[in-house]
């Protein structure tokens, strides 16, 4: 193999039982950005997901493991992608799922976005153009109502603040204070787009097409949406109540 020229793009592919998905989804993010590195964010999957991480790593020095020493969740996963990420210096950093849910077809296009200055680019299910196949009524009805949900109550002009599929500039990452964020699953997205809101920072939709994965189990369950949006009903009361304070006080 030839040495390896480090990348602007950095992809974080966090994995926990995804055997039956890693190489295809590997085959189609090095086929839409063949410049960028992959950082694969391996939770000790038992299924062998990290061996085979390990397997594709040796072929293409693009790959990179991360060997996590348990299953922690998608935020921790995602905040270790973060640091090591930005330790390297890389310029644009992405969050993809692993079971083929997020087109990487759409990464050029989300990619050019972030080049022309929006620190968040978000692959959107719920803007003009957006879709969902495959997934049934009532997961459609939790995801709607849940970010029409976060939008009224935090007052976010986003329409998939809980979308898995984003692109970051490094620097917007940087303001967001990654060090205090303890959100996981479900709550994580909203938790990192309310913060960029707040910073000020330019957040965009691109439409996308989310499909349902074929292989493997989803790892949503109903504790983690209960208690996910506990804690965005949480940010909302405390953010409605500093907007009345700030009311009173004028």
């Amino acid at each position: 193999m030839t040495p390896h020229s480090p990348s602007a793009t950095l992809v974080l592919l966090p994995t926990y039982n995804e055997i039956d998905n890693l190489a295809r989804v590997m085959h189609r993010i090095r086929t839409a950005v063949p410049d960028a590195d992959v950082l694969v964010l391996d939770d000790d999957s038992p299924d062998g997901t990290g061996k085979l991480a390990d397997e594709l790593a040796a072929e293409d020095p693009a790959i990179t493991v991360l060997h996590r020493t348990a299953k922690e969740g998608l935020g921790a996963a995602y905040l270790a992608g973060f640091e090591w990420g930005l330790e390297r210096g890389y310029e644009f950093l992405i969050e993809i799922d692993a079971d083929g849910s997020h087109p990487p077809e759409e990464l050029p296009a989300m990619l050019a976005e972030a080049a022309d200055q929006a620190d968040l680019v978000i692959g959107s299910r719920y803007v003009p153009g957006g879709a969902v196949v495959n997934w049934p009524v009532h997961r459609q009805l939790l995801s709607r109502v849940g970010n029409q949900y976060v939008r009224l109550l935090l007052g976010m002009p986003v329409r998939d603040a809980t979308a898995g599929y984003r692109v970051y500039r490094a620097d917007a990452l940087r303001t967001l204070g990654l060090d205090t964020v303890q959100s996981q699953g479900y709550c994580f997205q909203t938790d990192l787009t309310w913060r960029a809101a707040r910073a000020g920072l330019q957040i965009r939709e691109l439409p996308i097409t989310f499909t349902e994965r074929e292989y493997g189990d989803s790892k949503m369950s109903g504790d983690v949406v209960r208690e996910s949006m506990r804690s965005i009903t949480g940010w909302g009361v405390k953010h409605r109540a500093q907007q009345l304070r700030s009311l009173v006080g004028r």
